[in-house]
């Protein structure tokens, strides 16, 4: 079971490992290329994108095919468009090798939380969730701070031909695992797409994706301008921009701890309740022009990443809890529109906000608010189904 949990955090890592292991490179790409950062941050942005894209492919091919056979397929995108990034010497380049490694990337998560629907029941599910969450919580407290390290000293590059590295150990580890699926879909591959209107008309999983989707809003937006505010508005080197970042991802390895310890003895829509509120208020110091640098971000935005982290991994198997049949897809569309509304805070954010901090503030109070407004309508009306 520990092989396998591992396998599954290194999969669910791989959005973390590929964009917070090079963020401290954003600014250094501005001035070397003589970019403006909107553009520069297309390598974000157009990763997510492709990401977003291709999860909607990989649930309904793993769920037609098994897990294994798309798994490999993606994790092959993923190695070679890796040293693609590395190779490349122009903005439009890298542009489109991380287009191509998003696309690759995609297949890790979307069939990571498919295999664990196939193997794990109930709240041992949950249990499984909630371990993942805190081994992946160590990709992104690690990544900025191995990032920053190898810009030092160095070339940017070497982040991209490190990423290559982990794709080919995830793709041994795969090649060693057993297919999840017991009984694949024997219809044909377009009926298996049509899986996503049936999930649609779920309105409990559409309810909680939806809802759910929301509260990454201000996560993103952090994810995407904090090089640019740290580097470069507030004069912090790589390095000590990857302190920051990596302190900031700390919250991700606590907070699923305190809920696993709480879940004990509190419901599940309690502590979701708390988590929500939590990135609210966490939210409001950031609106706030009083508070001097870098606190006013540092600060408000550990505890906003703690409440996040909180309630996440719980989310995930909450929703995925409302569904029998498709879960291929039903992971995929989880994983689709959780991205897909970061990639849209990602490029709102990049543009020539004159207070940053306060948008993202802004973000998290609006994001919040319709987060707990869909959790709590959907709780009262829909009947939701919790883990046994």
């Amino acid at each position: 079971m520990k092989k396998i949990i591992a396998l599954l955090a290194l999969l669910a890592a791989f959005p973390p490992l590929s964009t917070d292991m090079y963020l401290a490179a954003i600014p250094l790409l501005v001035t070397r290329w003589h970019q403006p950062l909107v553009v520069v941050n297309l390598t974000l942005i157009g990763f997510f994108v492709t990401y977003c894209g291709f999860l909607l492919i990989y649930g309904p091919l793993s769920d037609r095919y098994g897990r294994r056979r798309p798994l490999l397929a993606g994790l092959a995108l993923y190695t070679t468009s890796s040293l693609l990034c590395a190779w490349a010497g122009r903005v439009e380049v890298l542009i489109a090798a991380r287009v191509l490694q998003g696309a690759g990337a995609a297949a890790a998560t979307s069939i990571a939380f498919a295999i664990c629907r196939d193997r794990f029941e109930g709240r041992l599910r949950q249990r499984v969730f909630i371990q993942l969450g805190i081994i992946v919580a160590a990709a992104p407290m690690m990544a900025p701070v191995l990032g920053g390290w190898i810009i030092d000293r160095f070339e940017y590059q070497w982040i991209f031909v490190l990423q290559t590295g982990l794709g080919v150990i995830a793709s041994i580890g795969v090649l060693m695992m057993d297919e999840s699926l017991q009984v694949a879909k024997r219809e044909e591959l377009k009926r298996v797409f049509l899986g996503y209107f049936r999930l649609l008309k779920n309105p409990r999983y559409t309810a909680l994706m939806i809802s759910f989707a929301c509260i990454g809003f201000p996560f993103f937006a952090f994810i995407a301008i904090s090089s640019e505010i740290y580097i470069t508005r507030l004069g912090y080197t790589e390095q000590e921009y990857g302190y920051f970042f990596g302190a900031n991802a700390s919250a991700f390895l606590l907070a699923p701890m305190v809920f696993s310890k709480l879940a004990k003895h509190f419901r599940l829509a309690s502590l979701l309740t708390v988590s929500f509120l939590g990135v609210l208020l966490s939210s409001l110091p950031m609106m706030s022009s009083f508070i001097p640098f870098p606190w006013r971000l540092a600060l408000p935005m550990w505890l906003l990443t703690f409440f996040f982290s909180f309630g996440r991994p719980p989310c995930n198997n909450l929703i995925l809890e409302q569904v029998e049949k498709d879960v291929g897809s039903a992971s995929s569309l989880m994983v689709f529109s959780f991205f897909i509304t970061g990639a849209c805070s990602m490029w709102i954010i990049s543009l020539d906000w004159s207070d940053p901090v306060g948008v993202v503030g802004f973000f998290g109070c609006g994001a919040a608010s319709l987060t707990f407004a869909g959790w709590f309508l959907s709780n009262r009306f829909l009947g939701l189904k919790f883990p046994d």
